[in-house]
């Protein structure tokens, strides 16, 4: 076995330069715990919750309407991002919705005026 001896001054500014590194690890600690980082959902989770197959899921990430975080070769997604994507979705889907009906009222509308 080595054994190598340092100065007591050497040691001491060793000390306090580590008990700097945990201060500073314990803030970014607690900055992130108030941040509350939330749910995270896997692919699986997410193509249930959109009710999409994993390629529209590749897609998605592909052309940056999801965004994502790899962890080694697992996906995750944020559980907010997902809801964005529902909400936009349903947003889509009401508008459609009335586009058809005013669609439909500006139909009736011609043929009541084309019968008088």
């Amino acid at each position: 076995m080595e054994v190598i001896t340092i100065e007591k001054k050497t040691f001491e500014e060793m000390t306090a330069k580590f008990d700097e590194f945990v201060n500073r690890v314990e803030r970014i600690c607690h900055l992130n715990r108030e941040k509350g980082m939330g749910e995270w959902l896997d692919n699986q989770d997410v193509c249930r919750i959109l009710n999409i197959c994993p390629r529209t899921l590749q897609t998605l990430r592909d052309n940056g309407t999801l965004a994502y975080s790899q962890i080694h070769h697992k996906i995750y997604y944020k559980a907010g991002d997902v809801q964005r994507i529902v909400s936009c979705g349903e947003q889509t889907k009401r508008s459609r919705i009335q586009e058809q009906n005013d669609l439909k009222s500006m139909n009736e509308e011609q043929t009541k005026s084309q019968c008088l």
